[in-house]
């Protein structure tokens, strides 16, 4: 990023100044369907603290920081245009401009945002169903509440799961509003307890309560051609999720954990194009197979993969014990919250299920490690080229930068982030690069993922694709393999 020098002398008042000045223009657009960010960094219901906070988070994505007084012109002009639904990153934006060397504003972003001036993208929004409302399942219901909000693509429309008894639903919607490791919903719930339905952010959610997935009329609930994300991991070959779709109201089916047999996997941003209209059931594969298999994808791309090991160091998951007692796999028994617990998992060899040059290619093993939510994959691959630690960081940068990949891929270099510093994260793997270590043909890099919500942003990209319903990003970017 050129001409930008002056930023770190930027008097502070000045900077929240004019931070203050973009939040009317952020809601302006808002109410439009526009959602903005800064390079991944979403700027919703943000403060003005908050905004130079993600201003000066930039350095740490772009290599140096970003000034308010760069991005407020582009809001100035944004809101005087007539936009469709996107979602538009200012910082990449703010880059772009200071790195085209023009001097016209409006004309630039104009001509990056063309695609969605004066364009009518508005239809019905879509139904989605929730199978389940565990971790992955409250994660879910969040994001579709602001995605909703925000584009109006799909709607978070009923919660299907078995009732534990008296005031169900209560705790249920306390769950929602309360999280101990993302905090506390963005809005307002309250709880209809007659009707059995949670209000959220205006969103009637009807919670339906069930043990069969194949005997339930959806459409008595006005539901009707929905998306159902099964997230209970219950049923994961097409006989098992098929269930769904005997009943009334279910158009299609996606599963959040790996799927088996024939099913597709589909990992966003990578072979989500293989999906097809005849296609009623798929996979949203693994967190990890999510978080490993978009870098490992643009490393093959670009020097070949001859063979690797996954090694992830992964946060406790529910299936665990919290002390120890019983348990019907090997060493899960053991307390979670005490231990790292060397287990299996299916990950290195489910990449290949979304890039088919990997198969046999890769092993993987897995040590369950006492934190709540954001896990690590160490990617020891032998190449088919001889590499250099910096040009691969350089590579992976620009990838994270300037690539179609850039909601997949994340990269930070800094001596001081551990794995609490990732949680909230919508990327599916953030790269380490200060952690890479290269010599010859031999390349190790540590990506960490938020196994929780960057997981879950993923799920809901395919619900979206699946919806006809993901909102343009702009400015656009290369594929990966351009660079």
């Amino acid at each position: 990023m050129t001409g930008n020098a002056q930023v770190g002398h930027d008097d502070w008042n000045e900077r929240i100044e004019r931070a203050q000045k973009m939040i009317p223009l952020l809601h302006t657009l808002r109410r439009s369907n526009v959602v903005t960010s800064i390079f991944g960094s979403l700027l919703e219901g943000v403060t003005d603290i908050d905004i130079v906070k993600a201003h000066r988070y930039a350095r740490r994505v772009a290599g140096e920081e970003l000034s308010t007084a760069q991005t407020l012109p582009i809001l100035e002009v944004l809101v005087d245009l007539n936009l469709a639904s996107v979602s538009i990153d200012l910082g990449q934006l703010a880059l772009d401009f200071a790195d085209s060397g023009e001097t016209d504003l409006r004309a630039f972003v104009e001509s990056a945002l063309a695609d969605v001036i004066g364009k009518d993208t508005q239809k019905e929004p879509v139904d989605v169903v929730l199978y389940g409302f565990g971790r992955i399942g409250r994660l879910l219901a969040r994001i579709l509440i602001a995605r909703e909000a925000a584009y109006n693509g799909v709607r978070l429309r009923g919660i299907v799961v078995r009732k534990k008894g008296d005031g169900d639903i209560i705790k249920r919607a306390s769950l929602l509003r309360r999280d101990s490791v993302h905090g506390a919903f963005n809005g307002t719930i309250s709880v209809d307890e007659e009707n059995e339905v949670i209000w959220a952010n205006g969103t009637k959610i009807q919670m339906i309560y069930a043990n069969d997935p194949a005997s339930i009329d959806y459409t008595e609930y006005g539901i009707d051609n929905a998306i159902l994300v099964d997230n209970t991991g219950v049923w994961r070959n097409r006989e098992g999720l098929e269930q769904h779709l005997k009943s009334k109201g279910i158009a299609r089916v996606l599963l959040t954990a790996p799927g088996k047999g024939d099913l597709k996997n589909i990992v966003y941003g990578i072979n989500h194009g293989d999906i097809e209209d005849t296609d009623k059931i798929l996979s949203a594969a693994s967190c990890t197979t999510n978080g490993i298999t978009p870098v490992l994808k643009v490393i093959n791309d670009r020097y070949g993969v001859v063979h690797g090991h996954v090694e992830t160091a992964h946060s406790f998951t529910n299936d665990q014990n919290l002390i120890d007692n019983f348990h019907k796999g090997p060493r899960r028994g053991r307390a979670a919250g005490l231990n790292m617990v060397l287990t299996e998992t299916g990950a290195a060899k489910a990449v290949s299920k979304a890039v088919p040059e990997f198969e046999g290619k890769l092993t993987g093993n897995a040590i369950r490690v006492p934190t709540p939510d954001v896990s690590m994959a160490v990617l020891n691959l032998e190449l088919a080229k001889e590499v250099e630690a910096d040009e691969v960081n350089d590579f992976l940068r620009n990838v994270s930068l300037h690539s179609d990949l850039r909601q997949q891929i994340s990269y930070i270099a800094s001596p001081e982030v551990v794995s609490s510093d990732f949680v909230g994260s919508t990327h599916a793997g953030i790269v380490d690069g200060l952690a890479t270590i290269a010599s010859g043909k031999h390349l190790v890099l540590y990506v960490w993922y938020d196994n929780e919500f960057g997981y879950s942003n993923q799920v809901i990209r395919i619900v979206e694709e699946l919806a006809g319903a993901r909102p343009t990003v702009l400015p656009t970017r290369k594929s990966a393999a351009e660079l």
